[in-house]
């Protein structure tokens, strides 16, 4: 379907959050009307910003667009999850998604997960490859300073991998409304997290798998910002630990409810022995490293002798060696786990670029 809307009922929801970030609202509202696929209703949810900035950023798209978009004004904040079951139920169609106002999507998001879901009756969801992508503003323009693609490494997504932490994010997902029928709305109570603890119970009715291997969704993250323009993963970090350890809390109750305390006893001591020898490897590397800087605090006169080649690649074995690490981590590294190790590189990389600039 192209931009001629069906007359019926629209069979996409897409359902945007956001508050006084007009800059990220335009760009996100941009990538929604670029689409391939054009049967769909938006729902923009203003959780308690500035009305007249949101409507100024509405009124600069094409008219078209407008006429398929609604907008909530909260007069104030209600918090990511009540706004975004604020769009849920404001919206119709039976396929929805969420699309964060600092995300964005290839043209053909909408076009290959709908077709994919229509090709696949009994799956409930569908994903596409995201790519993480390191950005700052300069002004009123985006620049991309590094990123990654999310989750490379696998084919589907199991239960047992969201069981570490969440694997994909609102912007890559499109599912059928009929799940919130069957689970309810987002935890409301959660102050972050609250898509992690949704997709769990979807993926308790089976695998998420992805519709295509084409990188049709991007994850946007300015690591150093805080305040409205951070990502809430980098600018709200206590709301999701809180979130995390309130959800499975909560989650170990009502085990034990009805199973009672023994196996979660028994995993806490098979748990606690792992972390003890983990514990011991870190000890042991860490005292090696003392070794190592005293060694070469000893001889840091023969140090300054040695060539730019000696020291090209010391520096060119250290960013082999965080590759390495960051590629064996893969399965159990969340985002602020691969922001810190994205940060060393930079840093690995800024010695040479200081070493270039003394030739």
């Amino acid at each position: 379907m192209g931009d001629d809307a069906a007359t019926s009922a629209p069979l996409v929801a897409v359902v945007v959050r956001t508050k006084d970030r007009p800059l990220f609202l335009s760009r996100a509202l941009g990538s929604i009307s670029a689409q391939t696929f054009g049967d769909y209703e938006v729902v923009i949810v203003n959780d308690g910003g500035d009305p007249e900035a949101v409507e100024r950023v509405l009124a600069a798209q094409p008219a078209a667009f407008r006429d398929r978009t609604s907008v909530i004004h909260n007069p104030s904040a209600t918090g990511r999850w009540p706004a975004a079951n604020a769009g849920v139920t404001a919206s119709t169609a039976p396929l929805l998604t969420l699309h964060d106002d600092d995300d964005s999507w290839h043209p053909d998001f909408l076009s290959e997960t709908v077709a994919y879901l229509q090709a696949h009756p009994d799956d409930h969801a569908a994903l596409v490859r995201t790519e993480v992508v390191h950005e700052r503003w300069e002004g009123e323009t985006a620049v991309r300073t590094g990123g990654y693609l999310l989750e490379e490494h696998n084919p589907e997504v199991l239960l047992s991998d969201l069981l570490d932490f969440n694997r994909f994010v609102p912007i890559s997902f499109l599912y059928r409304r009929s799940l919130h029928d069957r689970l309810g709305l987002y935890d409301a109570s959660l102050p972050a997290a609250a898509d992690w603890a949704f997709n769990l119970q979807i993926l308790q009715l089976g695998p998420v798998p992805y519709a295509s291997d084409r990188v049709l969704a991007y994850w946007n993250q300015r690591l150093e910002e805080r305040g409205v323009l951070g990502n809430s993963v980098f600018a709200a970090p206590r709301d999701h630990w809180i979130a995390d350890g309130r959800h499975r809390d909560e989650a170990l109750r009502a085990f034990v409810d009805q199973y009672g305390t023994g196996l979660p006893l028994y995993l806490s001591r098979v748990t606690e022995k792992r972390h003890r020898k983990i514990r011991g490897e870190i000890s042991d590397a860490v005292q090696s490293i003392h070794r190592t800087v005293r060694e070469g605090l000893d001889s840091v006169a023969e140090e300054q002798r040695i060539s730019r080649e000696q020291a090209d690649a010391r520096i060119d074995a250290l960013e082999a060696t965080i590759g390495e690490l960051r590629y064996h981590l893969d399965r159990t590294m969340d985002a602020r786990i691969r922001g810190f190790v994205w940060r060393r590189k930079q840093w690995v990389r800024g010695l040479r670029r200081r070493k270039d600039g003394d030739r």
